[in-house]
């Protein structure tokens, strides 16, 4: 009696530990789920975490005719999946009629602090009395970002991207996301938190730089920041490897291209045809018209982006993500 008195405690105590000892393995599967195997972008756009996602963004849209008319080519007929425009510039009007027109198409504002080309220069869409220091002498935007920074402050530059936005918005156009023209927005933790803001508030998704970009700038916990507001932003951003473009556009793309990285990668370029109108406008007319060639009718590129298994997307799907967690 004593015997099995004893083989049934023990049985019991063996039972008890089976018990904790599962249970602690169970909390500690539940806390490095928790911790360490959080859902990729990728994963949350119903992808794979191993996939390779591409954004082809077209820059300065709206800048000119011959941006317009490349642009909507690449989306049309080629690889472009998004672009951005920039409303204070003449042309706004035409790309917002082709945008309201065609609801489906991926379109963004480039927020716009600077005017620099020389004989062709824009001003403001807020009231001039709401943003004086963001004008040159002769009343246009600066012409470069330190400009900006020495005469304006955050908040003028924050009531004009808001103006920006709301044009955009009034004109018909469906914004899928944010990004700022020559960075001006990106530079400066000032001018970043009206960046953030402005994401915040009309809730879309941004352009970010890739996290090895913002250590270089001392700025390691910028995307967390934005995380932690609900915005989201791609994985990769293009920007550092820019300088080696000018050499070869074609090889250079196609070079960048072949090495993406797993997740979601932004690329942009400044579609535009070498028309007269681009050549008076612009020096980088030729960079430009082969960006425009390289992601419209090369068969080579459009050929490497099915052969490397790459899935092109614009911003609406991150837009879509970001509104369904944040309403």
């Amino acid at each position: 009696m004593l015997a099995t008195g004893r083989a049934l405690a023990e049985s019991r105590r063996m039972i008890s530990l089976r018990a904790f000892v599962l249970c602690v393995a169970g909390l500690l599967a539940a806390g490095a789920e928790s911790t360490g195997s959080a859902a990729s972008l990728a994963e949350r756009l119903g992808h794979k975490a191993t996939d390779k996602l591409l954004i082809v963004n077209g820059d300065d849209v709206g800048m000119c005719h011959s941006a317009n008319v490349a642009t909507i080519a690449a989306l049309e007929k080629g690889l472009m999946t998004s672009a951005t425009i920039m409303v204070p510039c003449p042309w706004f009007l035409e790309i917002a009629d082709y945008a309201k027109r065609n609801p489906a198409r991926d379109f963004g504002i480039h927020l716009t602090h600077t005017s620099e080309w020389k004989h062709y220069r824009w001003g403001p869409v807020a009231p001039r009395d709401q943003v004086p220091r963001l004008l040159d002498v002769d009343g246009y935007l600066w012409s470069s970002v330190p400009q900006v920074y020495a005469a304006a402050n955050p908040e003028q530059a924050l009531i004009e991207a808001r103006a920006q936005v709301k044009k955009a918005l009034a004109a018909g156009v469906d914004v899928t996301h944010l990004d700022s023209h020559m960075g001006t927005l990106q530079l400066l933790p000032a001018f970043m938190d009206a960046y953030l803001q402005l994401a915040v508030e009309f809730n879309v998704p941004v352009r970010m730089a890739s996290q090895e970009t913002l250590e270089r700038f001392n700025q390691p916990k910028l995307r967390e920041k934005f995380a932690g507001k609900g915005i989201v932003f791609p994985d990769h951003f293009i920007y550092d490897e820019l300088k080696d473009a000018k050499a070869n556009v074609n090889a250079f793309w196609k070079r960048i291209v072949k090495n993406l990285k797993p997740g979601v990668t932004e690329l942009y370029i400044h579609a535009a045809l070498a028309t007269d109108e681009l050549k008076a406008i612009s020096g980088s007319w030729k960079t430009r018209s082969e960006e425009a060639e390289t992601f419209t009718n090369d068969a080579e590129m459009k050929q490497l982006i099915k052969d490397e298994g790459i899935h092109l997307i614009g911003y609406r799907p991150l837009r879509d993500l970001q509104r369904k967690a944040k309403p």
